[in-house]
């Protein structure tokens, strides 16, 4: 498992909880962990027991969980990078959503050890689009919650009023529905392809 999973899930426990209840975070899960390194791989099991222990610090569903962390990685300041990634795929969220099989190879450009499951709009009639992702290894499992709470941040992000539902599993795959309700809903948040100063 890429280091950086780990560390974006601390680093979300910490931002929108509060370092102290990281630490109780990191106290369940190893006394000898203070912070996880963004460059250093583990096992992917290191990963569900750090997200087995934060359902249980924080006393919330685990898949309420990681749709905040697919949020969180498009909506805070901490992330800008990732926010600029996934904009590349176009200038509105129709675009963005058509981009999303290109995603993966898009951050393996960026991030070579990580792995990001398969993203597919596998069907689109009017304004619903259904999405599947597909795990290619271990570590890109458990990606379709995150993938919820990232969609809704980046309709928002476009100025798009959509709604997303979950329709589970089928064939190994976990397949998303989005419904573009209003497309130009909002202004949407200011973008630009180079890094903005400081960052």
């Amino acid at each position: 498992m890429h280091g950086l999973v780990n560390r974006s899930v601390e680093r979300f426990v910490r931002d929108t909880y509060g370092n102290e209840t990281w630490s109780q975070v990191a106290r369940l899960l190893d006394p000898d962990i203070g912070a996880f390194d963004s460059m250093q791989g583990c096992d992917a099991s290191v990963t569900h027991h750090l997200l087995a222990v934060v359902e249980k610090v924080l006393k919330r569903p685990l898949r309420a969980i990681e749709e905040d962390i697919g949020t969180y990685l498009v909506t805070h300041s901490h992330n800008a990078p990732v926010r600029r990634l996934l904009r590349f795929g176009g200038d509105s969220f129709e675009d963005f959503l058509h981009s999303l099989d290109d995603l993966p190879d898009r951050a393996h450009l960026a991030l070579p050890g990580l792995e990001l499951p398969r993203l597919e709009v596998i069907a689109c009639r009017g304004g619903i689009f259904t999405l599947a992702v597909t795990p290619v290894s271990p570590e890109s499992e458990r990606f379709g919650a995150a993938f919820m709470g990232l969609l809704r941040a980046m309709a928002d992000d476009y100025g798009t009023l959509a709604t997303l539902d979950y329709k589970g599993k089928n064939a190994g795959r976990e397949l998303i529905e989005v419904e573009l309700l209003v497309k130009d809903h909002s202004e949407g948040r200011e973008f630009a392809l180079g890094a903005e100063p400081g960052q």
